[in-house]
């Protein structure tokens, strides 16, 4: 009887320690979904550091948030605006920071005008935003382009606001 409940007692013992160990581990997951500081109380100062950096370097997500990921032109122009060169040479800035990163720029129109024009019309915005990413020091090599033409718009309505956001660059991270 003596020996049933000190294994008992030993038992219990081992499982409280792993139900702790369990708790801990719950709490920090917890605290990057629901954001309470509280939730993540025990969670060492590195670990929480390692949650708030934001998006992992070279990827698209960095792409997209630290720099931006798209230009836009003005109606029947592939011609680079002032607001586009300014992200165009950040662009080339993280493109230098991340050089084993390979991109495509996508071409892209509106829904006026023929599929064939539109088709010409997103690659000349594609090879205009190549060739100052390379006037910038870009190696040629690393990036490709594509023209979508009207095929892929962001916003379908028909409306000046629509057509606005539809005639664009991106760039695309390749995997």
């Amino acid at each position: 009887m003596r020996w049933t409940t000190v294994v008992m007692l030993v038992a219990g013992l081992a499982l409280a320690g792993c139900e702790s160990a369990s708790d801990n581990a719950g709490a920090a997951s917890g605290a990057g979904k629901s954001g309470n500081a509280a939730a993540g109380a025990g969670v060492g100062s590195s670990q929480l550091a390692s949650r708030t950096e934001g998006p992992k370097a070279g990827t698209q997500e960095d792409l997209a948030v630290n720099v931006g990921d798209r230009i836009f032109f003005d109606f029947d122009s592939y011609a680079l605006r002032t607001d586009a060169r300014a992200t165009l040479e950040k662009e080339a800035a993280w493109l230098q920071q991340n050089r084993n990163v390979t991109v495509t720029i996508e071409g892209h129109a509106d829904e006026r005008g023929t599929r064939e024009y539109n088709l010409a019309l997103g690659e000349r915005r594609a090879n205009a935003e190549r060739d100052y990413l390379v006037a910038l020091g870009v190696d040629p090599n690393r990036i490709k382009t594509v023209s979508y033409g009207k095929e892929r718009p962001v916003d379908p309505r028909s409306t000046e606001e629509a057509w606005a956001k539809n005639r664009r660059g991106v760039m695309v991270v390749n995997n």
